[in-house]
């Protein structure tokens, strides 16, 4: 039984709080509430937003640990999954072991131990996909994790869940900064201006496709460049960077022996009073329909996969061109995490569209895998 494996490396009360605390209700937190909360960070807020989390983390790493202890198809027994389950399993342990937080001086040890736990969990991206990846050898290639939707449907929870708590945790440790940047509230900028992180986004996606293809199409972007809204910066990064960078590898290697210059690919932002939307269009030759559903999927990538470069070690910053196939769902998750979505619609023998949809009230509370 796969649930045996905790029993048999951890005392038994570990295993009993750990599935007690999986039983526990997730308590999710808008865009919004961390701004208002945020906003004054005092130790009295520091206080409260250090017990709250002192609550709220081992609940929603111990949801995590028991899944990845009941994966189908023989996943939870692959290495690289029970790597990332001790961390989980680790840090859930530090954090019950942890005593009631009564002052700032708990405050200030607490905020020490999360940072120590975000850092150890830097790599569960990598090395979860070096376990997907061993998988899909087991499976033979005739199965793609589009034809495995449990695998698929856990990932997205996975994920969808490290996002939440990478952000609760950050939140929490940027509010102590001494002089925070103007205009932000933790990691959450009040004034984001999408036309300039969409220009960031492109000059580092197109710094990427010199490297490997020696040159880049141009990319035009429209829109108001004074227009802003409230949002994490990194996490729109995160997202151009990647819509971009497929983009332009699609449009580069359609064009790659052409005697002409490349079309541009376009970047359009536009206000509305619910969303924010941006969509990035390109003449790459679009993706045919019965294959639409596959850019979803989990470790579908049409190039090469690095994972064979096991030394490679991956952080949470994308910078090369292509590779886990991680790009559009991590997206996906990212734009959902709060509000938002992403869809991506395509003509075949053209190109393809993607519309990036940001919710811009922040009011949409966190979904909680």
């Amino acid at each position: 039984m796969a649930a045996r494996r905790l029993a048999e490396t951890l005392s038994r009360n570990l295993v009993e709080d750990i599935y007690r605390c999986s039983f526990k209700k997730q308590t999710g937190v808008s865009l919004k509430y961390m701004m208002d909360f945020g906003a004054y960070p005092t130790s009295k807020n520091l206080l409260v937003s250090a017990q709250f989390l002192h609550k709220e983390l081992p609940v929603r790493l111990a949801h995590r640990v028991t899944e990845l202890e009941n994966l189908p198809h023989g996943l939870s027994s692959k290495a690289p999954v029970l790597t990332v389950r001790d961390w989980y399993v680790d840090s859930f342990k530090d954090l019950r072991n942890f005593r009631e937080i009564q002052n700032l001086q708990d405050e200030y040890r607490f905020t020490e131990l999360i940072t120590r736990i975000k850092h150890r969990h830097n790599n569960v991206m990598p090395t979860m996909a070096m376990g997907i990846q061993e998988l899909k050898e087991d499976l033979g290639k005739k199965v793609g994790l589009n034809e495995l939707p449990e695998i698929h449907q856990f990932l997205d929870r996975f994920y969808m869940s490290r996002i939440g708590i990478r952000m609760l945790i950050g939140q929490h440790v940027a509010l102590h900064q001494e002089n925070p940047p103007p205009g932000y509230i933790g990691l959450i900028c009040t004034k984001v201006s999408p036309v300039e992180v969409a220009q960031n986004a492109i000059d580092d996606a197109r710094s990427a496709c010199m490297r490997t293809y020696g040159s880049a199409p141009e990319v035009h972007v429209y829109g108001d460049p004074n227009f802003t809204f409230a949002y994490v910066p990194t996490h729109l990064h995160q997202m151009l960077f990647e819509l971009v960078k497929n983009s332009l590898r699609a449009v580069q290697e359609r064009f790659m022996d052409a005697d002409h210059e490349c079309p541009p690919i376009r970047v359009v932002v536009a206000d509305g009073i619910e969303d924010v939307t941006i969509k990035i269009s390109d003449e790459g030759g679009g993706i045919p329909r019965s294959g639409l559903p596959k850019i979803w999927t989990y470790l579908y990538s049409t190039a090469k996969s690095p994972l064979a470069d096991e030394e490679r070690q991956l952080q949470d910053t994308p910078s090369i061109m292509a590779g886990y196939g991680y790009g559009l769902p991590i997206s996906r998750l990212y734009a959902r995490y709060f509000g938002g979505d992403l869809q991506v619609i395509s003509m075949e023998g053209y190109g393809t569209d993607a519309y990036l949809h940001l919710n811009r009230l922040g009011n949409v509370q966190e979904p909680l895998p």
